[in-house]
């Protein structure tokens, strides 16, 4: 009598054991690589040439000889300087009060309870549908009103917070802030302040490097509205001073627009190369369940 042998166990693979890569993996690495940095490499490529050659065909792969000549010529046609010290700041202050005003009204949406909380935050999102374009006209009168326009604060205070920040924060801390931490922390009579800076900032972390990173961002190449309160002869930011770079006798020498461009994106590439590391830590810290 034949007995029927015993199924054999699927194999599974062991805990913490890491795959290896294969060359599949390397050269897909390789193209999106280089797709992505290709259009940096042509910026820089077409600010080192003339911008006769820059509207040729077909154009050119290769530099230049006329970076340096460009560089100078768009940094001294515009007040260079002082737009990218202007944007630093406006960036930078848009970029500090959204991640700490949308992390505080995240953590009341996620998880402190008080009547409303759903209307509100029902509110909030439905802001993100609302086009700028519809605020320009009575933004622009109040910027008016009080005397600011070509000034700094007049771009700041209308982006010191997002709908999309707050949005944001709120569903991360929704997962990563136990409420059992919070009620803890009332227990040993930490008010709400304490709570917040000891308690939800630490956890909040990741999340808040990775928002402040893309405010940082959107605000640093934010154009439609500095372009409205700031002149590029006043005080602008780069974009607003980007916007009359390269004009001449009815005609535009897309060079030395491209040139301005390449100034202005050197800034961000060495931001993610100091914060890269850091942000990209923060997040593999937050993803780490216990």
């Amino acid at each position: 009598m034949s007995t029927a042998s015993a199924p054999r166990p699927r194999w599974r693979p062991a805990a913490g054991r890491q795959h290896h890569a294969g060359p599949l993996t390397y050269v897909l690495l390789v193209l999106a690589a280089v797709v992505s940095l290709f259009p940096l490499y042509w910026n820089l490529v077409a600010a080192s040439h003339t911008g006769e050659r820059v509207v040729e065909a077909p154009a050119p792969l290769l530099p230049g000889g006329h970076l340096f000549d460009n560089l100078a010529f768009a940094w001294n046609q515009v007040d260079m300087g002082r737009a990218l010290i202007n944007t630093t700041v406006v960036a930078g202050l848009v970029a500090l009060s959204t991640v700490v005003f949308a992390t505080l009204a995240g953590f009341a949406f996620a998880k402190l309870r008080f009547r409303g909380r759903n209307a509100l935050l029902a509110v909030v999102v439905a802001t993100m549908t609302v086009p700028p374009q519809l605020s320009v006209i009575p933004l622009y009168q109040i910027i008016t009103d009080l005397g600011w326009v070509d000034q700094l604060q007049s771009v700041v205070l209308p982006s010191l917070v997002a709908a999309f920040g707050v949005f944001f924060m709120r569903q991360y801390l929704i997962e990563a802030l136990p409420v059992e931490l919070v009620e803890a922390a009332r227990v040993d009579g930490a008010h709400s302040l304490r709570i917040v800076w000891h308690v939800v900032f630490p956890v909040a972390r990741p999340a808040m490097a990775v928002l402040g990173m893309l405010v940082f961002v959107q605000a640093w190449n934010d154009f439609f509205w500095p372009f409205i309160a700031l002149t590029p002869d006043g005080n602008p930011t780069l974009q607003v001073a980007l916007a009359g770079l390269g004009s001449g006798n009815h005609s535009v020498d897309q060079a030395i627009v491209l040139t301005g461009a390449l100034i202005s994106t050197v800034p961000l590439l060495l931001v993610f190369a100091v914060l890269g590391k850091h942000i990209v830590g923060g997040i593999t810290a937050g993803a780490v369940k216990n």
